[in-house]
This record gives structure tokens, sequence and C-alpha cells, in this order.
């Protein structure tokens, strides 16, 4: 069973009891780049580990929640989450456009 999160502490206590974090992604399209929403699910623990370069993995650069929830408000989207409590702390998601 699935939940459309859209409220802002509802997707940060979500986001943040998996261990995950706010991430966005610069993507080439075409002869520009435009970034992309996601979030990382153990990069503090990766990054804790005596690495302190950029928090890039992939592309990937952590981000403020406020940058992040920006992001997600202009592209009208909201966080579809599993809420099957048999799942545990796995981090099913997907974005999806709000109604």
């Amino acid at each position: 069973m699935s939940k459309m999160l859209t409220d802002r502490e509802a997707i940060r206590e979500w986001v943040i009891a998996r261990g995950g974090n706010p991430v966005l992604m610069d993507v080439p399209d075409g002869s520009k780049t435009r970034t992309v929403l996601q979030l990382s699910f153990g990069q503090a623990s990766l990054n804790s580990l005596g690495n302190e370069g950029p928090d890039r993995i992939g592309g990937f650069e952590l981000v403020s929640w406020e940058e992040w929830f920006t992001a997600l408000e202009n592209g009208n989207l909201a966080l579809m989450v599993s809420d099957d409590p048999s799942g545990g702390n796995e981090a099913e998601f997907s974005f999806v456009e709000r109604d």
C-alpha cells in the first residue's frame, strides 16, 4: 500500500527515519543541464569515513532541506512512499505529480 506525501514535515520524518538525505543531481539535457530530485540513503555515514571531499557520488550533491523542498514544489511533485508496516525501514519511494 502506498501513500502520497506533500507535507514538508511528513516527508522529512519519513526520509530521516530511513537514514536518508535530500539530494539534487545535475544531469545533461541536450546542450544544458537540468536538476533532478533524489534521496540518498547512507550518504552521511559514507562521508563520515574521513572523506571530507565534495558530497558527490555519481553526481549527487547533498543539499539543505529548504533547497530540496523548493525544487520539489517548483516541479509540482509529491513523494509516493510505501506505508506497508511489514516493509520495515526500506526506502521505497517515487516522485509523482501532485493532484
